[in-house]
């Protein structure tokens, strides 16, 4: 649920507002209010914390990898950075400086030996003393005919000449006509290898450093954390307002001005501010946020199952606005059978939940991070999911083991018949009669039978959802006649899921619908026509469906591409079991040859890997969104919040 909060406003005396800010930020309890603000000495930290992770960013390029440092290596590191009295961040910006300048100096030399390579290794030094001698002395690139028609009386010594490239290289003792002499350089090419030689060997010392250096990475760390709590409070302090800026004595009044903070505390908390403000001597306020407020952060409280959602909104930074609903239960409850349905495997679901017990077991003592129980939670479901339906890293129903088919789910499942238990509760047809389609002995017709199961179910689980979500907005208005708008949703959606099962499962077209499935769409339709707009006047209401009557209209759209949209739980579902099946027909014939078997074990693990990759992406993509836009766009909820982020020591 989201917790209440209060729009809260302390004043203190200038003189005490830092220690009032420490207060505040030791209390750790009032999301300050957002401002934009400027001073000099948070311009100094923001800039100080862009060197800090410059610096950060250079020493984790070249840290070791783990297990190779050593504790002597550590030791140098540390009386280095005493050496520069413990400015270590200056230091490696320094050093990185430094190296950059090496590397342009060996990229320009570079770029010099390769426009001198073509003339050989001389000394620009001659040409200066022939000219100190009173004999100019020019290089010269020119062509074979440009040498015939334009050399004339100048003395020339040809260093070289190809016909098949047309061109001559000279020494010329004087100008030649019409032709430009080549730029004579500043240093030979054995000068310039001698200066590579010497900027690779600075490099070296620089990057070797970096790896000693490395070790000091915490130092730089601290520092990073202390900043940013520097330039929160600066922030803080920035944004404190002026009680009397109009006082015609600023000095005389200076030992009694005042300034004042405001922000946003959980109202259960605001005891805790009220105590803090009466022994500190502030004045301090506390009312409701106004209906127009859109500074309000969200803060949630949940039980800890429900919680375990909270790795995945916060990865994503998705917040309820403050006067939204909290759907994180529902959120959980379908993003984990989502989860189970997109991978779809149980040998995927079993390494899964292996890495989850395994996190989960190494972490015990110090605190299990959130993000292994919400992966605990869907590797559980995946693997139950590959279960029911049979789908073992993508082996054929007959390889798998048989009390595995025994524990699948024909109606699912890929399995040729039912286990005895499921076959005394289908007796009488009984599934046949709850829409599904029953399965059969021939291999064609069962895995059509299954992917008509699936379908419906898909279209089952979005009825399901975004029943939910119309039954939570009728709740919401139960005090209001627009509550009968959302119960038209409701029986637009049930009209609308059987219109679907209709055209798309079972092939019918339009006339396997019944009538009475009709009248539940269209009668919903007329519902939501009188009641969507309704504020308090049922005839502005009416004129306002009449206003947008095309929006209105394409509602009716809307709701059947939104059933749907959940088809994608089984298409995305089949295309992950597809590439499974592909791994395993490529690499079987490698595993029965001796010479090909460690290939064919390697295109397993690789395949399914990648596979695996996909099958979270398709997560992030085609689970999140179901219930980000689906479901959300039917609840009215547009997660426009921010989470609630005290004022505190990190």
């Amino acid at each position: 649920m989201i917790v209440p909060m209060k729009k809260v406003s302390v004043v203190v005396m200038d003189k005490n507002k830092d220690a009032a800010l420490d207060t505040l930020r030791e209390l750790g309890i009032v999301h300050l209010e957002r401002k934009t603000v400027v001073s000099g000495a948070l311009n100094k930290l923001v800039e100080r914390r862009a060197q800090i992770d410059a610096a950060s960013g250079v020493l984790h390029t070249f840290a070791p990898k783990k297990g190779k440092g050593s504790q002597g290596e550590a030791a140098q590191a540390e009386a280095a950075q005493a050496a520069y009295e413990g400015d270590l961040v200056s230091h490696v910006l320094e050093l990185s400086a430094r190296r950059k300048e090496a590397e342009e100096a060996i990229f320009g030399a570079e770029r010099e030996k390769q426009r001198l390579e073509k003339w050989g290794d001389f000394n620009p030094a001659d040409f200066k003393a022939l000219a100190a001698d009173g004999v100019e002395a020019y290089l010269y690139d020119v062509s074979l005919a440009s040498y015939e028609n334009n050399v004339g009386d100048v003395p020339v010594i040809v260093l070289s000449s190809d016909k098949k490239a047309n061109v001559a290289r000279l020494v010329a003792f004087g100008q030649i006509p019409n032709e430009t002499p080549f730029p004579l350089p500043e240093k030979s090419i054995s000068a310039l290898n001698a200066e590579i030689a010497g900027n690779k060997a600075k490099i070296a010392k620089i990057e070797a450093e970096f790896v000693l250096l490395s070790s000091l990475q915490p130092v730089i760390d601290r520092e990073k954390a202390g900043v940013i709590a520097d330039v929160e409070f600066e922030t803080a302090r920035a944004g404190m307002e002026k009680a009397d800026d109009d006082a015609t004595d600023a000095t005389a009044n200076a030992a009694l001005s005042v300034s004042w903070i405001s922000g946003y505390v959980p109202a259960p908390e605001t005891g805790v501010l009220k105590r803090a403000a009466s022994e500190n001597g502030w004045a301090f306020c506390a009312d409701d946020p106004a209906e127009d407020d859109g500074e309000v952060p969200t803060k949630l409280k949940n039980s800890k199952i429900v919680s375990l959602i909270y790795p995945l909104t916060g990865f994503l930074e998705m917040s309820p606005g403050y006067r939204e609903v909290d759907v994180s239960g529902w959120f959980l409850l379908f993003f984990t059978l989502f989860f189970g349905m997109i991978f779809g495997d149980g040998g995927y679901g079993a390494i899964l939940l292996a890495i989850s017990l395994i996190g989960i077991c190494k972490t015990a003592k110090k605190g299990t991070p959130p993000v292994l129980g919400f992966l605990l939670l869907l590797s559980i479901s995946n693997f139950l999911w590959g279960l029911l339906s049979g789908a073992w890293f993508g082996f054929d129903a007959a390889l798998v083991p048989q009390f595995l088919q025994n524990l699948s789910l024909p109606l699912i499942a890929g399995t040729s018949s039912a286990p005895g238990w499921l076959e005394s509760y289908n007796a009488g047809n009984v599934w046949i009669q709850a829409g599904l389609v029953a399965a059969h002995t021939s291999v064609e017709t069962q895995s059509a039978a299954v992917n008509q199961n699936l379908m419906i179910f898909c279209f089952s689980i979005a009825l399901a959802q975004l029943s939910i979500a119309h039954i939570i907005g009728a709740i919401r208005n139960i005090k209001s006649l627009k509550f009968l708008a959302e119960i038209g949703q409701l029986a637009m959606l049930f009209g609308m899921y059987f219109v679907v099962l209709s055209l798309v499962v079972h092939n019918t077209g339009f006339g396997g619908v019944e009538s009475w499935q009709y009248g539940a769409l269209f009668g919903g339709f007329a519902l939501v026509f009188i009641f969507a707009n309704y504020e308090g006047n049922l005839l502005k209401s009416i004129l306002a469906s009449v206003v947008n009557i095309i929006s209105v209209v394409l509602g009716i759209a809307n709701v059947f591409s939104d059933v749907m949209s959940y088809i994608r739980l089984w298409a995305v579902g089949l295309a992950g079991a597809s590439i499974s099946s592909t791994v395993d027909a490529f690499a079987g014939p490698m595993l029965s040859h001796f010479l090909f078997f460690i290939f064919g074990i390697a295109l397993l693990v690789f395949g399914h890997g990648f596979n695996m990759i996909l099958n979270v992406l398709s997560v992030l993509v085609h689970g999140v969104r179901l219930n980000t836009l689906e479901f959300s766009s039917h609840l009215g909820l547009s997660w426009s919040g921010f989470a609630y982020k005290p004022f505190a020591k990190r």
